[in-house]
């Protein structure tokens, strides 16, 4: 299972001249070399701040590229901020380009914050105009960049501020790329046959993605159920009703096995490491053989595997990289309709949903959309939440003709009281555009009814990773 605390690995690639290191000897701010070094290692603490750091040092020559290299393909970076820190051969530039394993990259120019020169006859004036020549460094190796046509390779040019918080962006994309590849999702049990728009090939996933594809049985699940003690049970429904409440009408056995049902399902999950489980919770079997929607996903703090309902590969994987790029709880939804008089629309969900959502309020509350079933526990208790206020960013993934489409935008989830019974829910409203207009280019693009939200804003988080996985992006 990932270490979702983990921070990302950078690999920082200064780039010198090996001709200037021994120019400004005996000035009062020291040789090339001594300036340059005092500059990266100051860029180097604020690399620290965010990611941890594979640094070798200054590259000034062929041997010095070859060291960079071994060193981060040895640590396994996530990506390399690669930056010339004045003009500079580029014959280990060269070498990197052609010899450094596919990694993302993003070869960025630092635009000082002001450039203080005086008269350059004098030697550490001298000195210090060639230290600022990154811009000439930075388009001579620009036409080297583009012969080699290196994937997942990006550009950005700004002050340091500005570069920093790029590389931020840039560095949360390339580790949930890098995690994906060692995700494990399953599928419990199997495709919705009732929603033909969800299939996904598991070939191209683990190809394209990342993921290993696992299937589990809905026998499996009921025997985790049977392996619970009724002690266990007991005491996590407890907490459950002691931390959110619970409907008077709500039946106690019902409510057991729904939670029974919850706990089962996590603990298959981490019985197989897995860090998304895809429930097709509509599944007839499932009903058979459980009797119920298991509806208290997490019930603990401790659960780390992130669990979405109805079948949908690409609905989880929606889910999974909104949490991955964002590192805050995640929702599934799925909008029910549009209210043009009051300006928004409903959406939300049934099943599993995370309840830990800070500032959602909660509910246990009965399952009314099969409480008249003839399933063995018609009407068993979900997590009835509503979503938290606020500016939300909205995710969906599909597959379309071999090719993954990430559709990304934000919305604002406006306050509500608790209104669509047992569905987990909110009120939203577009940002930047009509609700109508929204949905109209959704309509156009053609994408399915799931979609993963999260609070703040991640588009340019998503915007990268869908770079870098090849996806078809669209932001709305």
């Amino acid at each position: 299972m990932l270490n979702l605390k983990q921070k990302p690995r950078m690999g920082l690639l200064l780039i010198g001249a090996e001709r200037f290191r021994e120019l400004g000897k005996d000035t009062k701010r020291g040789t090339y070399l001594e300036r340059k070094t005092a500059e990266s290692k100051s860029m180097l603490a604020d690399c620290q701040a965010f990611c941890e750091v594979s640094y070798p040092g200054i590259v000034f020559t062929r041997e010095d590229a070859q060291k960079a290299i071994n060193q981060f393909t040895s640590d396994s970076v996530d990506f390399v901020l690669a930056i010339f820190l004045s003009w500079a051969e580029d014959f280990a530039w060269n070498r990197f380009l052609r010899d450094m394993p596919t990694v993302p990259i993003l070869f960025a120019h630092r635009v000082k914050d002001e450039v203080v020169l005086l008269n350059t006859s004098d030697d550490d004036e001298f000195t210090e105009y060639l230290c600022y020549g990154g811009l000439v460094g930075t388009l001579e190796a620009s036409g080297d960049c583009r012969r080699y046509e290196r994937p997942m390779f990006e550009t950005a040019l700004g002050t340091w501020n500005e570069i920093l918080q790029r590389a931020k962006t840039f560095s949360r994309a390339s580790h949930a790329r890098k995690q994906l590849k060692s995700s494990n999702l399953g599928l419990l049990a199997c495709y919705n046959e009732a929603m033909w728009s969800t299939y996904i090939d598991p070939y191209d996933l683990f190809m394209q993605v990342g993921p290993e594809l696992k299937f589990f049985s809905v026998a499996e699940l009921e025997d985790e159920v049977k392996a619970l003690s009724s002690e266990e049970v007991e005491a996590v429904s407890k907490k459950l009703v002691d931390d959110y409440g619970i409907e008077k009408d709500v039946d106690h056995s019902k409510f057991l096995a729904s939670v029974a049902a919850s706990m089962a399902m996590e603990k298959l999950a981490k019985a197989n490491n897995l860090d998304l489980l895809v429930l097709n919770d509509i599944d007839t079997i499932l009903f058979k053989h459980i009797g119920l929607r298991p509806g208290f996903w997490p019930t603990s703090d401790d659960v780390q595997t992130l669990i979405v309902p109805e079948g949908d590969i690409g609905g989880g994987l929606a889910a999974f990289i909104l949490k991955l790029v964002s590192g805050k709880p995640v929702n599934y939804i799925e909008p029910f309709h549009l209210d043009l008089p009051n300006d928004n629309f409903a959406a939300g969900h049934a099943g599993p949903n995370d309840y830990r959502e800070h500032g959602g309020k909660t509910l246990i509350a009965r399952d009314v959309r099969f409480a008249k079933s003839q399933w063995k526990h018609a009407g068993a208790p979900f997590a009835w939440h509503t979503f938290s206020p606020g500016e939300k960013t909205m995710v969906h993934i599909s597959q379309c003709k071999g090719q993954f489409k990430l559709v990304a935008t934000r919305i604002e989830s406006l306050p509500v009281e608790h209104f669509l019974a047992t569905y987990s829910h909110g009120l939203f409203r577009a940002i930047g555009q009509s609700n109508k207009e929204l949905f109209k280019k959704l309509m156009d693009i053609g994408v399915t009814q799931h979609y993963a939200i999260a609070s703040g804003d991640h588009l340019s988080e998503l915007r990268d990773i869908a770079s870098l996985l090849g996806f078809e992006y669209h932001e709305l």
